[in-house]
């Protein structure tokens, strides 16, 4: 039998009609209000590829070493191609159509959706949502093509990587396609049935205008709504700005996105009738399937339709329903490890300065990476000393660089010499969870080879002898300061992460950030040990384009569908000649001020276009997630030259998201002009912002009591730029070190910035930050 209808399907059925069939058709089973439809079994599938003779060719074209772009690619187009072109048997294609006709409205016929099932997702203990192929709104003229379409989304380049890395054999791995009559939702949404972290006993509903595929791919911020699963009592209400929804049009049929209007941008979208409803439903869910769910749910005409239910496989082991919420009065400081600002960085101690044990303080320097951890110093001079660095031992250099980073995951904890909170290695060692110490001044002249010391990655100590012999704790920046598992923000304002390196993606995306707010592939590119231009000469084009792909690939598929947006090439030219081929790089006197960012792009357009080349690949393989961002720009002269490669290598800047980064002052009072230019987003780096406007060196340690973020002039010009944004409905956002700050956290919530983008080690803390804000400027305005 080619279908089986919804009505006689349970979840016994897993290997025939796939994950997302064997819950709908439990739902059905259970009474639950579920949208009528039938399954398009995985049998089926299997005896198209089998009777066809394309089964032995199929999976042979994708047995392919996944971390090679090219043949993923190939692998897809080949797969795609099998399926498409071998015809449906007769019988089989009738037996599709009939089951559809009965579920017609009249001559013209039903809106379905087509829904991939894999026997591979939603499972207990991984989920495969998002792997294959959705449809909707789509009638019986389309409907054969659209369930091959699914049968051939099996082998998109994401889920062959994805399965590969998971370990689930190809040639295993059946889809059946769910048909099911679509409900043309006024509102929506998806609902987990207990604390998605902790297992509490706490509803999280969130809720937008429209069909629910914009809740889940990520495209409106919803609103959200906690709920006490026992009384049924509202805790927690957050109403977003939804600029968008998706609908269907009344001419074409087809799914559109539109914007939202200003009445209903800020407005409530559950009443309590419909939440106490969802509250009910979530209760049946969870009792019959006896595990915490997570569901999506569609609302027309005031009825409350269940789409589809699935395990939640983020709650741990150890959560327990134990968690808490730290309260407002418990949270740790934002400041990167709560490391005193006013700590003078390479200040030797002298046993003067107060409190017990001082004596035993060798140096201060700048706590980077909050911690306490000891451990035997391994001096680093040169990197042919990276090899004696062992499990366990802590790293002390002069600065780390981006082929150190190896070393630094074998190392428990860092020391520099120099550099500060923005320092590669204290970025690194936040986002690789390791303690570090930066700025000493002369830790790696005053401390010896093999000698046991103890660093203090908050207050930004190191100390004499291991913590165990003066019966201290040593603890690492784990779980403390982040969240175990991806639980979206409960805040209007979205909170995303800084990510430097694709090692540290999966920890940053375990914080529960709303996405990636900066990635900066010029670590990516550094770590290559050879200048972009001798890669190209020594290796291809091509190879550089792969080494880009695959680093920003694994942080793109790590947060998907959360979006990762990844900047261009911005490396100052001291860093390109410590590479090999980096001889012929200009000697800068102030490198931070020199041929960088966008300045180097259009001047080297050879590299530049490899590196839009890289994009390119990457949207090719369905990482629509990833959006771009180009750096250091000053006027729409840069942006338009910029926009113009973009074309050029065949990205269409209308249908990618993209958008620059505002750290000049210049970008900042021409943001009109750049708005002009089709920019999507516009994003604060702090740091460099902050340097040229007060004409501050960063890194000139004479000066760098005078850098300051929250300086008037600073936030002048932040302001004004996030106001005239929200007026040309341009994104706003800060991926600068200074999003972890409270007091601008507060400032940018204040002002209306879109979204924050905050280290990883303060994700957790930030969160808790808007969401005080918010519900502070929420009091304000009844009060």
């Amino acid at each position: 039998m080619a279908v089986l209808w919804l009505d006689d399907v349970s979840a016994d059925d897993l290997d025939t009609v796939g994950g997302k069939g064997a819950s709908l058709g439990e739902l059905t089973g259970a009474g639950l209000p579920v949208p009528p439809g039938f399954v398009v079994t995985a049998g089926t599938y299997r005896t198209f590829i089998e009777e066809a003779g394309i089964d032995e060719e199929l999976f042979a074209a994708v047995d392919i070493d996944p971390e090679d772009s090219a043949e993923l690619r190939a692998a897809e187009e080949a797969a795609r191609e099998l399926i498409l072109g071998t015809e449906l048997p007769e019988s089989v294609r009738e037996g599709i159509l009939e089951a559809y006709r009965s579920m017609a409205d009249g001559d013209e016929g039903a809106f379905v959706a087509v829904r991939s099932s894999a026997t591979a997702e939603d499972l207990p203990d991984a989920s495969f949502a998002g792997q294959q192929e959705t449809f909707l709104n789509v009638r019986e003229d389309a409907l054969i093509e659209r369930v091959k379409e699914c049968w051939a989304s099996l082998f998109s380049q994401r889920a062959i990587y994805y399965r590969q890395r998971q370990g689930f054999p190809h040639s295993e791995v059946d889809i059946a396609v769910v048909v099911q009559r679509m409900v043309d939702a006024e509102k929506s949404g998806v609902m987990f049935t207990s604390h998605p972290s902790t297992g509490e006993p706490e509803i999280i509903i969130e809720a937008a205008w429209g069909l629910g595929e914009a809740v889940v791919s990520g495209s409106v911020s919803p609103d959200n709504y906690v709920v006490d699963r026992e009384t049924a009592a509202v805790e927690d209400v957050t109403v977003a700005d939804k600029k968008i929804l998706m609908e269907k049009d009344l001419e074409t049929g087809e799914t559109v996105e539109r914007a939202v209007s200003d009445e209903k941008r800020e407005e409530r979208v559950l009443t309590d009738a419909e939440i106490e409803r969802l509250v009910e439903l979530g209760r049946r869910v969870e009792d019959h399937y006896g595990d915490p769910q997570d569901v999506e749910w569609a609302i027309h005409d005031g009825e409350v339709y269940m789409l589809q239910s699935r395990p939640i496989t983020t709650i741990s082991d150890s959560a327990g329903g134990t968690g808490t919420d730290p309260s407002s009065t418990e949270r740790a400081s934002v400041t990167n490890g709560g490391s005193d600002a006013e700590t003078v960085a390479g200040a030797t101690a002298t046993g003067t300065d107060g409190g017990e044990g001082d004596d035993e303080v060798l140096f201060r320097g700048l706590g980077a990476s909050p911690g306490i951890v000891s451990g035997e110093v391994r001096i680093v001079t040169k990197l042919d000393h990276l090899d004696q660095v062992k499990e366990g031992d802590l790293i002390v250099t002069e600065m780390t660089m981006p082929d150190m980073v190896p070393a630094m995951k074998r190392a428990v904890g860092i020391v520099t010499d120099e550099g500060g909170m923005t320092s590669h290695a204290a970025i690194v060692s936040r986002e690789l969870g390791v303690p570090a110490v930066v700025g000493t001044g002369s830790a790696t002249s005053a401390l010896s080879d093999g000698q046991v010391v103890t660093i203090d990655g908050d207050k930004g100590t190191i100390r004499r002898g291991s913590a165990a012999e003066r019966g201290e704790d040593e603890h690492e920046p784990v779980e403390a300061v982040r969240p175990e598992t991806p639980v979206k923000p409960m805040t209007a304002t979205e909170v995303k992460v800084n990510v430097s390196i694709p090692e540290a993606a999966e920890r940053a995306a375990a914080t529960g950030a709303d996405g990636v707010g900066l990635l900066r592939i010029e670590h990516m590119v550094l770590s290559l040990g050879v200048t972009p231009e001798k890669f190209i000469a020594d290796n291809g084009a091509d190879a550089y384009v792969e080494e880009l792909v695959e680093g920003i690939r694994e942080v793109a598929e790590e947060f998907y569908p959360r979006p990762v947006r990844a900047r261009t090439l911005d490396a100052p030219t001291d860093e390109f000649r410590e590479l090999e081929g980096g001889e012929t790089e200009p000697d800068e006197h102030n490198p931070m001020m020199g041929w960088r960012g966008i300045r180097r792009s259009l001047d080297k357009t050879d590299v530049f276009r490899q590196e839009l080349t890289a994009f390119k690949r990457l949207y090719e393989m369905g990482y629509d997630n990833v959006e771009l961002m180009l750096p250091l720009v000053n006027d729409a002269d840069d942006v338009e030259a910029a926009k113009g490669h973009m074309e050029a290598v065949g990205i269409d800047p209308a249908k990618r998201r993209w958008g620059v980064m505002i750290e000049t002052p210049a970008s900042a009072l021409a943001i009109e002009e750049l708005a002009e230019c089709g920019i999507d987003f516009a994003s604060f780096g702090t740091n460099d912002l902050t340097q040229y406007t007060l004409a501050v060196d960063r890194n000139n340690s004479n000066v760098a009591d005078r850098f300051d973020e929250l300086h008037p002039t600073v936030l002048s010009l932040i302001g004004e730029v996030i106001e005239t944004c929200r007026e040309l409905d341009v994104d706003t956002s800060i991926c600068g070190q200074a999003g972890s700050k409270p007091e601008m956290v507060d400032f940018l919530v204040e002002e209306g910035v879109t979204s924050i983008s905050a280290n990883i080690d303060a994700v957790r803390d930030v969160q808790h930050e808007v969401k005080r804000t918010e519900q502070k400027l929420i009091l304000d305005d009844v009060r």
